[in-house]
């Protein structure tokens, strides 16, 4: 249990912030920090590493095979640019959970952490004491950061998820429209992980703070579900008074159509949809020109004006602010606005979209931006220095506090070649850490 004089420490700390103390500014937000991520896959690593990146020393505990994207068309001995791409900033310790023999030193960990993030399938947590209900008393300052498929409560709690699975429940897979060959895809099939790794970070982050503030600890709680419905923001917001009676008529058309075996695309017609108002028909999507695919984005009225102006089209709606009903007229418009645009290459369409102050851009493969000057000028990439696969360029963290506040860093060491330093320094001694070693709880490294 934390002392009370460790508490009122903290609030002196906090005190002396609040009335403009001179601290140490050069040290990174999570500087001194420990984080044991219990992660595989996506979310949990990912937002592990963004702590990494901002200063915490993180531990990233594997099972004895390693996490599974190492494995995942390998550029170096047990590491793929997947696993790369997740876990720089980061010391990795090999240990066989269920093992009874790996108790101790998940004692020790759990002695030695601020932090500790899980996205174990749903019950293992509990079986294995890692949850926040088994650990809250005894580890009083501890902030236990969960991952789980659908959330903790309700009836498929305990059901497996992952990413695509999750978009397909959460409606964001619906909701992005795209099909190929008539069925629904994602648009990216781990948007909803990278999501949830942003609200993960941010929850620990925020959590982190109040410790500060309070000297407690706390649960911190995020599913995939949530994070994926984030991403279809835009399509669920409902007013009672205006949309629960449509909404009604709309799921008894559906269940006709689902009821009659109606393919996908077609129950897609029934649903009422931001794609198919009719200016997004025209002032907010991709043109194809003559040599390369382009985007505009003409959000408010005066780029709408602006863009009529730069092309010449004539649009009759442009002054309405009730376009209900306007649908058929925009086709019009929409098909004299795409071939307009053929006309031209994507670069003349880019600098005179950019001249008149529209957003617009043409539309890039990923493998593009290593070399684009944008990217290049931000310092959105980080080359690392490798010690068997030679320079990687990764992405720099997606935020900068004052400019160097977070760090892309280095890659993680080769795998288990840290396990003995690592049981050092929770606590465990040399003897004990040979005998986990002999016992096949742990190990220094595998073929």
């Amino acid at each position: 249990m934390e002392s009370p004089q460790r508490v009122g420490a903290v609030r002196e700390w906090g005190d002396s912030i609040r009335a403009g103390a001179v601290v140490d500014d050069s040290a990174r937000p999570f500087e001194g920090i420990r984080i044991v991520e219990f992660g595989q896959f996506v979310a949990v690593p990912f937002a592990a590493q963004l702590l990494g990146e901002g200063g915490a020393h993180v531990i990233k505990i594997e099972a004895l095979e390693g996490d599974p994207t190492r494995r995942l068309s390998p550029i170096a001995p047990h590491e793929s640019r997947t696993f790369i791409s997740r876990n720089r900033n980061k010391h990795s310790l090999p240990l066989a959970l269920s093992d009874p023999g790996a108790r101790p030193v998940i004692d020790a960990l759990l002695e030695w952490a601020d932090v500790i993030l899980t996205n174990f399938r749903p019950g293992l947590a509990e079986k294995l004491g890692l949850d926040y209900t088994s650990l809250s008393a005894r580890y009083r300052r501890l902030i236990v950061g969960a991952v789980s498929p659908f959330g903790k409560a309700g009836p498929d709690a305990g059901l497996a998820g992952m990413d695509i699975v999750v978009q397909a429940r959460s409606g964001l897979m619906a909701a992005n429209g795209r099909l190929i060959e008539g069925r629904p895809a994602p648009g990216d099939p781990v948007s909803a992980d990278y999501m949830c790794a942003m609200s993960l970070a941010f929850g620990v982050s925020s959590a982190l703070l109040r410790r500060e503030r309070t000297g407690r600890g706390g649960s911190v709680d995020v599913s995939l579900m949530q994070a994926a419905m984030t991403l279809a923001n835009n399509q669920l917001v409902r007013s009672e008074q205006h949309d629960a009676e449509r909404h009604r008529e709309v799921r008894a058309e559906l269940a006709k159509k689902r009821a009659a075996n109606a393919p996908f695309a077609e129950q897609m017609e029934v649903i009422p949809s931001a794609r198919a108002m009719p200016l997004l028909k025209v002032y907010f999507r991709t043109y194809e020109t003559a040599d390369l695919t382009i985007a505009v984005a003409c959000g408010s009225q005066k780029l709408r004006e602006s863009f009529v102006e730069v092309t010449g089209l004539d649009d009759p709606g442009l002054f309405e602010t009730d376009l209900s009903g306007w649908g058929e007229r925009y086709d019009a418009l929409q098909a004299e606005a795409e071939a307009l645009f053929r006309t031209r290459t994507a670069e003349d369409w880019v600098a005179t979209f950019s001249a008149a102050g529209v957003p617009v851009s043409a539309v890039q493969f990923p493998l593009e931006l290593f070399e684009d000057d944008q990217a290049t000028a931000n310092g959105m990439f980080h080359v690392l220095p490798h010690p068997t696969a030679g320079d990687i360029t990764v992405l720099a963290p997606p935020v900068q506090i004052d400019g160097d506040g977070f760090k892309a860093g280095y890659p993680i060491a080769a795998f288990g070649s840290e396990t003995e330093a690592l049981l050092g320094e929770i606590g465990i001694d040399a003897g004990e850490a040979a005998a986990l070693i002999d016992a096949g709880v742990t190990h220094k490294g595998r073929q």
